[in-house]
């Protein structure tokens, strides 16, 4: 029977029990054989512990990683939850570090493999180290080159195989803890003396076992990973994360609980958890030998079983995750391309393999698989965020969730919390690993900044007519146009613009039907041309403009695209569009005034009502007003609904005050407005101060948003009010954007001649420049005067 592809391309082809044993075989690996040794000898006994909260810390994150894969079960996991509930360049940063990770990860199995498989070919003596290179890299190499191979063939291959090396993985684990019970019951019946020196080494020995062995609890990631190819991905996915953790944490407690019991301290002269311990990453080894005969052989042959099963998971997660950067423009579209026969991302395989090879081949992985470790926890803290930012956004986006994390937002926020932590330690603890992490995710942004960013705008919202001057203003406003509204908001961007010595941009979106590729539009493009004629001659040119135009299947990402391009600080829409959009109010990194014109809107603006309330929004009302005032000499009115403590609106009083005296606001009238009764709604007190005068604009803030773009007193007084309303919205990192992070990154590059060097063939090798004779005349100045 043939298995037809989903709108990706990919089939879905795996079973809840196979996206569970790829869940089980990626979280425990190598690691139970490798890391409990080190766990034991950092915390002893309580590892168990250490074990049971690393499942619990890892249990709020795999919750929000539920809740995400059944409501948008795609390839690409984070990555493309990253892409839905964060502004970019999160999105490519979290792909690029997960990439990485993975292929980091695999890298890492396939040498553990090749030093299990080594070994115990030589304790066979059926071979030995004579092939010029080392055994551990030969037999690495030839295990990636398979599983890249098996995951060409297909997912379905990929599954069975994995399934079949996983349930090899859990009968030798098995073996093993019924060894060790056995052990416990009839030869070492006094095994509770083993547990009494619980904490050998107190909380802080504890603490560095969970930072140890944490790396081994990572892997229903990967499950995330093949949203497109699980069989009814709304109810497995949740169930396969969920029921793999919950056997892993059984399976390591299970584990380290029995290897410790088993052994007899008279027998080996000393604490059995000083045993295993001492041996490090061999202690596992040589415990076996007390529970089975060629218990070290059986050790060294479940460790390269594991970490093939983790190898085979990793592989396919690697190339899932730069399958789905590739099919959004994040790395070159080869990455999206699928096998004709197999409909496998088999590009994606492929160059992950030959990472993977390489990385393997000419490095010591340890210290950066930490750093791999580092920027995982980076993954998960974003998609903890952008779990919230979905949740708020699922009614414009019409999800369907087949399952909820409870007590939202509270476990994700503890999830955002704990990985936290965990990355901080990491800092303290092992700071070269945040070293590697760090250039890697910066190279990441260069390739963003020089390349990526652009194809990826270009390929959603092409810019089709661009008319600018070439120097720029360092705060910049936009005004997405609308023929109805382009003058008016075009007098309060130029109020703030001169205000703050800005520039001007006006966005003309043209939208084209989903059914007719971009590609094809370019002609209508051309009719948007002359849509600013008008415009041109309706608004003053003592302030610096560009006029833009582009095309998009989706408005709102010609905005964003365009907010993110040119480095916006402000932009003011027509409060129509705005007003349920929270995918513009969620990805957008700027200020955002959505603008109500009224019919005497000129006449308005010689009365400005400032509703404040206590939060940043409000500032940011008095901040329009200010500016508003200086271009149209306007009076100014604070007025305050008082429905708080004494104490407190003495708080709110000086805030205000503070904000006046920072804008040197003198003489502003400033009302407060009680409600008649403790039951009446303020907003209609409010609204009876605010009609005093027949004209005038009233700015109030966005509130305090839930799970709606606004707050529901906003609306109901910008519903209410017959004057022109501003709804202003301030963003935290309006004033901070990636340009300014480029421009600190470039001057540290520009002061060191070898990365200036290299920056500069990267920028001769990549498409939009040529050549180094077409790099700007700054640059080879620069470069000629420093060198």
């Amino acid at each position: 029977m043939s298995v037809k592809a989903n709108s990706s391309g990919l089939v879905r082809s795996l079973s809840l029990s196979q996206a569970i044993m790829i869940g089980v075989a990626s979280m425990i690996g190598g690691a139970i054989f490798v890391l409990v040794g080190p766990g034991i000898s950092a915390a002893g006994p309580a590892l168990i512990i250490a074990f049971l909260l690393n499942g619990i810390i890892t249990l709020f994150t795999a919750l929000t990683y539920a809740e995400l894969g059944s409501a948008l079960p795609a390839t690409g996991g984070g990555y493309k939850w990253v892409r839905e509930g964060l502004p970019r360049p999160n999105s490519y940063l979290s792909g690029w570090m997960a990439w990485f990770a993975h292929t980091i990860a695999g890298s890492l199995y396939a040498v553990a493999f090749g030093t299990f498989f080594g070994h115990l070919l030589k304790s066979a003596e059926i071979i030995d180290d004579t092939f010029g290179i080392p055994l551990e890299k030969l037999f690495a190499v030839i295990a990636i080159v398979i599983f890249a191979f098996v995951n060409i063939r297909g997912s379905s291959h990929t599954g069975k195989v994995g399934s079949a090396i996983t349930f090899t993985q859990l009968g030798i684990i098995a073996a093993l803890v019924i060894a060790a019970l056995v052990a416990m019951t009839f030869t070492n019946p006094n095994w509770p003396t083993n547990f009494r020196d619980f904490f050998p080494n107190g909380t802080s020995g504890l603490i560095l076992a969970m930072g140890i062995t944490f790396i081994a609890f990572e892997g229903y990631e990967i499950i995330a990973q093949a949203g497109d190819e699980i069989k009814k991905p709304k109810k497995n996915i949740p169930k396969a994360i969920l029921v793999s953790l919950g056997i892993v944490v059984s399976v390591y407690v299970l584990f380290a609980f029995v290897f410790i019991g088993g052994l007899d301290p008279l027998q080996i002269g000393q604490p059995a958890w000083e045993f295993i311990g001492g041996y490090g990453e061999l202690g596992i080894i040589e415990a076996a030998e007390y529970y089975l005969p060629f218990g070290a052989l059986i050790v060294l042959a479940g460790g390269f079983v594991s970490t093939l099963a983790a190898l085979n998971a990793t592989t396919f997660a690697a190339s899932r995750v730069s399958f789905a950067m590739g099919r959004n423009y994040d790395l070159p579209p080869m990455f999206g391309r699928l096998h004709q026969k197999y409909r496998t991302p088999f590009v994606s395989t492929i160059c992950s393999a030959i990472v993977m090879i390489v990385l393997a081949m000419s490095f010591d992985l340890t210290m950066i698989a930490l750093a791999a470790t580092v920027m995982f926890l980076f993954l998960f803290a974003q998609v903890n965020v952008a779990c919230i930012t979905i949740r708020r956004m699922a009614k414009e986006k019409k999800l369907v969730y087949g399952f909820k994390t409870p007590f939202f937002p509270a476990i994700p926020i503890i999830g955002f919390a704990v990985v936290s932590i965990l990355a901080v330690y990491l800092l303290f603890s092992q700071p070269l690993s945040w070293a590697i992490a760090l250039v890697w995710i910066g190279a990441g942004f260069l390739i963003y900044r020089l390349y990526t960013s652009k194809r990826e705008k270009q390929a959603i919202a092409p810019l089709v007519f661009n008319q600018e001057p070439e120097e720029r203003k360092e705060y910049r406003v936009l005004v997405v146009f609308s023929k109805n509204t382009a003058t008016k908001l075009a007098k309060i961007a130029a109020a703030i613009a001169d205000q703050k010595d800005g520039e001007i941009s006006f966005l003309s979106v043209i939208t084209v039907p989903k059914q007719t590729p971009l590609s094809f539009a370019n002609k209508a493009g051309e009719t948007g041309i002359g849509v600013f004629d008008e415009l041109k001659k309706s608004i003053s040119h003592s302030i610096r403009h560009r006029y833009l135009v582009r095309l998009s299947h989706d408005p709102t990402e010609a905005i964003l695209a365009t907010a993110e391009d040119e480095g916006i600080n402000t932009m003011i829409v027509d409060f129509s569009f705005l007003r349920n959009n929270r995918k513009l109010l969620s990805l957008s990194t700027c200020d955002i005034i959505g603008v109500i014109p009224g019919k005497n809107f000129d006449k308005d603006m010689s009365n400005l009502i400032v509703s404040y309330d206590k939060g940043r929004h409000s500032n940011l009302g008095l901040e329009i007003a200010h500016a508003i005032s200086n271009d149209y000499n306007s009076k100014i009115r604070v007025v305050r609904g008082v429905t708080q403590s004494p104490e407190v609106e003495v708080e709110i009083v000086n805030k205000i005050n503070e904000v006046m005296f920072d804008l040197d606001l003198k003489k502003i009238q400033f009302e407060k407005v009680y409600p008649k009764t403790k039951n009446m709604i303020i907003s209609s007190e409010l609204l009876k101060n605010f009609n005093k005068v027949k004209t005038g604009v009233l700015i109030l803030g966005a509130g305090n948003q839930a799970d709606a773009a606004f707050s529901p007193k906003t609306l109901e007084l910008a519903d209410k009010s017959k004057k022109t309303v501003f709804i202003v919205r301030n963003h935290l990192f309006s004033e901070f954007h990636t340009r300014s992070f480029f421009n600190i990154l470039l001057q540290i590059i520009k002061e060191n001649k070898i990365l200036y060097r290299i920056y500069i063939e990267i920028l001769a090798s990549i498409s939009f420049i040529k050549s180094k004779q077409k790099l700007g005349r700054y640059d080879e100045e620069y470069f000629d005067s420093k060198y």
